[in-house]
């Protein structure tokens, strides 16, 4: 048994039992993760993990585990705040920067017993749903390194892809916890915002940031959610797909989507299906409006949020991410006042239509990974495919959604499940039998 493979609530439940040592498992870990060298990480914290973990071993030796996930080894992206440790974001214009306290939800999860193993690479300030970062590292695709992994959390899927983590936090603003979990096929599960915290995360569009879990299971996405904030895990038991309404959003979703993704969907949903769910299929009105907002409202913020950093050293950046930023300068006001306006309509429009169904499916990304090495060289290759790569996933962030991918059995595709704000605890409980049909 390789201990490191296995999901986060299992080595919980196999430390709860004696049968694994949570220093033993932290220093796998880092022994792995320092042989993979540096393309995951951008930098381990082994004191503050032995430290942790020596810790786990002793309650666990007496009897006090804070809880399901105690010595449990985790990675994070490098935009939560770590105190006395660099929080860079993937990018130069941040170097050297040290925070002097841990991310809320950083701190919720130590205290809930986790290890921090350390510091996951990440697309540049999060401005791509890509994954590559010429500026520090790109990591490599869990199925062929000459594939882009997905961003912006792509070293926190390749963290949990590659055995060097239990399972990973990461952050998804456009798609950036899912487009990574469906390219290596993990599960990735898009907060509502405002849900967890956001204090000690480095911003990309405060409006629509949102933290969440990658790991190898939805039981495990469950369990780190309830960690992050500091509460019991809902009670996934005895979750069940018969009776369950699904709607398939047609139109938009398909567009220009290449064969093995929409594959990889309909046999899921077919699946989904033969378990008991009830599929229909229809297009919903206000979703390609709603999407169109979408340039109106992420650069600016993401541009009046940097300007004044980026500005002062803009040779520090990535050019094809220093244009996405400074796109947001163009903007006006009025134009961007009125977006929002807009935006709430559709919000309500969408959560009318959608009240009978217990969740809504898209291929989580229309499109497989591209080549890495040519989105570093071909401009246009980059900038369409990155458009279509956070297509679907958009579609949740833009109308304050949550939402969960899980793998569909063909390699680097997913199926993602969207359901409305607040509503994860339920989420999860589908997504978990939506798992098992899918097997």
């Amino acid at each position: 048994m390789d201990a490191c493979k296995l999901g986060a609530a299992e080595q919980g439940r196999l430390i709860a039992a004696g049968q694994l040592d949570p220093v033993e498992l932290t220093e796998a870990y880092l022994e792995a993760a320092d042989a993979e060298g540096a393309r995951i990480y951008a930098r381990l914290t082994p004191e503050r993990a032995r430290a942790e973990a020596e810790a786990a071993r002793t309650r666990a030796r007496q009897g006090v585990r804070r809880g399901p996930l105690d010595g449990v080894a985790l990675s994070w992206k490098d935009l939560f705040d770590t105190a006395g440790v660099a929080t860079e974001s993937g990018s130069r214009l941040l170097e050297g920067r040290v925070p002097g306290r841990d991310a809320e939800v950083l701190e919720a999860a130590a205290l809930a017993g986790t290890i921090c193993l350390g510091k996951t690479h990440m697309t540049e300030l999060a401005f791509s749903g890509l994954g590559v970062n010429p500026s520090t590292a790109t990591p490599p695709n869990a199925h062929d390194p000459r594939l882009a992994p997905g961003g912006s959390s792509s070293g926190a899927a390749l963290s949990v892809a590659k055995g060097l983590a239990a399972a990973a936090i990461g952050s998804d603003t456009g798609g950036s916890v899912r487009i990574p979990s469906a390219w290596n096929d993990l599960v990735g599960l898009k907060t509502t915002h405002g849900r967890l915290s956001l204090r000690g995360v480095v911003p990309l569009c405060k409006r629509f940031d949102t933290v969440g879990p990658l790991a190898r299971n939805v039981e495990d996405c469950a369990h780190l959610l309830a960690a992050m904030e500091g509460r019991r895990c809902p009670d996934l038991r005895d979750a069940t797909l018969a009776g369950v309404r699904l709607l398939v959003l047609e139109g938009l979703p398909f567009e220009g989507a290449r064969a093995e993704p929409v594959a990889g969907f309909e046999a899921a949903v077919k699946l989904l299906e033969a378990a008991g769910a009830r599929i229909e299929r229809r297009a919903l009105a206000m979703v390609t409006p709603a999407l169109a907002l979408s340039g109106v409202l992420f650069a600016p913020e993401a541009y009046g949020l940097w300007k004044d950093v980026i500005e002062a050293a803009p040779e520090k950046m990535y050019p094809l991410i220093l244009e996405r930023f400074r796109g947001g300068a163009q903007v006006l006001a009025a134009d961007y006042v009125k977006a929002w306006d807009d935006l709430a309509r559709f919000r309500a429009a969408w959560l009318e239509a959608t009240a009978g169904f217990d969740a809504v499916l898209v291929p989580t990304a229309p499109i497989l990974p591209p080549d890495a090495t040519r989105l570093l060289t071909d401009r246009h290759y980059f900038e369409t495919e990155n458009l279509l790569a956070l297509r679907n996933t958009r579609i949740a962030n833009v109308l304050g959604l949550c939402a969960l991918t899980l793998p569909t059995g063909v390699p680097m595709t997913g199926i993602s499940l969207m359901a409305a704000p607040m509503a994860e605890d339920r989420l999860l409980r589908l997504g978990v039998a939506a798992e098992a049909a899918l097997g």
